[in-house]
């Protein structure tokens, strides 16, 4: 992989990790009910999920979801039940967490990383990158580029959204603009289906 390609490659994950999506509004909303230091397992297991992702996809798992679309159709209603269960439980949340009186608990790495593989988002963007950043010559070590590259720049990426939740907590410390707040952010992550669903 030549320096530019590589490069062009960063940008693409740039983008791609930073825009809005499932993770960046889970994050967005975990920032604001547990604070950043709450929200870092979460962060965490989104770069390790993803990259667990992307590594599968290059190394075959994207072939056989072409040659058999009864895998991604199931796929695709198993991540979007899962979505809208999470839209569900942020959209009632009615108590910013201070420790754990409140119950509530922030997503834990190994639930964020296992929810990259039914991540409609996920999906589309390792697909993608798999198939214009890998290189039929050097199929190996491109995938591994690939998948550094994400590497590289997903936590940071994904950490601005947290870091926008935990700039809110002040504003939303009052419970009716943190309910309004966990009800938008709800919605917004159930209208991250559409696309799939087009």
């Amino acid at each position: 992989m030549s320096p530019d390609v590589f490069i062009a490659l960063l940008v693409f994950s740039f983008v791609s990790s930073v825009t809005p999506g499932p993770n960046n509004f889970m994050l967005l909303a975990s920032g604001v009910n547990f604070g950043f230091v709450r929200t870092i397992p979460h962060m965490f297991g989104i770069a390790v999920g993803f990259c667990s992702l992307l590594l599968a996809v290059g190394f075959g798992l994207g072939s056989l979801l072409t040659a058999y679309p009864q895998l991604s159709f199931a796929l695709k209603i198993l991540g979007g039940a899962y979505l809208l269960y999470l839209a569900w439980r942020i959209a009632m949340s009615r108590a910013l967490g201070q420790g754990d009186e409140s119950g509530a608990k922030p997503m834990s790495f190994m639930q964020a990383a296992a929810f990259q593989w039914v991540n409609p988002k996920a999906w589309v963007m390792a697909v993608t990158a798999m198939a214009v950043y890998t290189n039929p010559q050097a199929p190996f070590i491109s995938v591994l580029l690939v998948a550094l590259a994400f590497t590289l720049v997903n936590f940071p990426s994904v950490s601005v959204w947290a870091g926008f939740g935990v700039a809110l907590r002040g504003f939303l410390a009052d419970p009716v603009r943190l309910k309004w707040f966990n009800i938008a952010m709800g919605v917004a992550l159930a209208a991250t289906l559409w696309p799939m669903l087009r």
